[in-house]
């Protein structure tokens, strides 16, 4: 585990999938970020690279060929190469190589960073094209926050704030997680929702179109306690339906699943992203606390 402290929040990432796995309160050593126990949710803040949500049938074809990846891709099951920015701040990189090409076609760079400032966490991405050709990606989220707060009450007693007033249109998501072409509306109360047993029934709540760009987690006492901003044209939020699992993740994407009727091909994903040759894609999201 790789250590970094300002004096105000400490964080710790795993050099295997570039995992922010802890985040915390300096001072008082109150942990935000969910414990990954594997009885309702393994992981912690996974990295979705090269693909974001799964390929309609486990599979896609870009130039003929045919290609199988599970979802959310590989970069979460790579050892990342690990190098210190400065005194707050941490980079993780992973290279294709020729386990990656077997599964997805393209030579890249991908880098994750991990950058303090007062009570904050900017996580930077940073994907470069070191092919020939043209190449096709989504990236995104995946962090996993305690919820409620340590020793707050259950899971139920938070909400959720976000910075628009009126609603929410979420594409629906199928039970095996592809997008339905249709949506529902959640009307928000004052910006907030309230998180139900229902609520992530049967799967991520998925804002397309830029709907959120702030989203916090309010506790029992209508306080909140975590904060994310991002610029991401899709944000997804997700706790795993039916346990009790105390996590809710609040998740910025750059890409999205398939349509449950999709036929096209790798380069004509809807929310994917592409870059030519030589050319670097750069976004960031931010944790506060």
């Amino acid at each position: 585990m790789h250590s970094l402290t300002n004096g105000k929040i400490a964080i710790g990432v795993e050099a295997h999938g570039a995992e922010l796995r802890s985040l915390r309160d300096a001072g008082s050593g109150m942990e935000y970020m969910w414990s990954g126990d594997p009885e309702f949710w393994g992981e912690v803040s996974p990295i979705l690279f090269p693909i974001v949500g799964s390929f309609r049938g486990g599979q896609t074809v870009y130039q003929g060929a045919v290609y199988s990846m599970s979802q959310h891709g590989f970069a979460r099951d790579r050892e990342f190469a690990a190098e210190k920015k400065g005194m707050d701040g941490i980079c993780f990189t992973l290279e294709s190589d020729e386990d990656t090409r077997s599964v997805y076609p393209f030579d890249f760079r991908l880098q994750i960073g991990y950058y303090l400032k007062e009570r904050t966490v900017r996580v930077e991405w940073t994907v470069e094209n070191t092919g020939q050709e043209k190449m096709y990606f989504s990236i995104g989220g995946h962090p996993g926050f305690l919820c409620p707060p340590e020793g707050r009450g259950s899971k139920t007693d938070c909400r959720l704030r976000f910075d628009c007033q009126d609603q929410l249109v979420c594409r629906n998501i199928s039970p095996d997680a592809l997008a339905e072409n249709s949506f529902t509306e959640h009307v928000l109360d004052q910006g907030e929702l309230a998180i139900t047993d229902t609520l992530f029934y049967p799967d991520a709540l998925v804002m397309e179109n830029g709907q959120v760009h702030q989203i916090s987690l309010i506790d029992g006492e209508q306080k909140p306690y975590v904060t994310v901003n991002t610029d991401a044209p899709v944000v997804g939020i997700w706790s795993p339906q039916g346990s009790e699992g105390p996590v809710v993740c609040i998740e910025p994407w750059y890409g999205r699943c398939d349509r449950v009727d999709f036929e096209g091909t790798f380069d004509q994903r809807e929310w994917g992203q592409s870059l030519e040759a030589g050319a670097v894609f750069r976004a960031s999201y931010t944790i506060t606390i």
